[in-house]
């Protein structure tokens, strides 16, 4: 599986942390989230599979949490690895990413996850402006 950012670092330990991301176009652009804290930066919308949760049914929940929008036909497109601090829960995690294609079908009202926005951008916008390379390089794969 392919890895994306930071090796990781000797001595610290590392909770594995699976989680699934979607790309979402519709009407030329892509749907992604800001995040204005702790990260102040542009994401694919997910996050992380809960226990007894399936990859595709955190994906729909992650999605709309983050974003307000419902979606449809979910579609793995691939994986990938990265280590990253999170200080929102104070560990080092390995986080193996699933990522999909999917269709944002409905808006329900704004992100109900607090700090995120929901931004439709143009593709080649959404890729400059994601901050993790994982989600940027499988954009990238699907955009050019």
């Amino acid at each position: 599986m392919k890895r994306y950012g930071d090796s990781p670092k000797k001595g610290h330990k590392y909770t594995l942390r699976p989680g699934a991301y979607a790309i979402l176009p519709r009407d030329g652009k892509i749907l992604v989230t800001y995040q204005a804290a702790p990260h102040f930066e542009h994401q694919l919308p997910g996050g992380g599979i809960d226990p007894g949760e399936s990859p595709v049914q955190a994906l729909h929940r992650e999605v709309f949490e983050e974003t307000g929008w419902r979606i449809a036909r979910p579609l793995r497109i691939g994986a990938f690895r990265r280590f990253v601090y999170m200080p929102e829960y104070d560990i080092n995690a390995e986080k193996i990413c699933h990522i999909y294609l999917a269709r944002p079908v409905r808006p329900h009202g704004p992100p109900r996850e607090p700090g995120h926005t929901a931004v439709w951008l143009p593709p080649q916008e959404a890729l400059h402006a994601i901050a993790n390379e994982g989600d940027a390089a499988f954009l990238a794969s699907l955009i050019n």
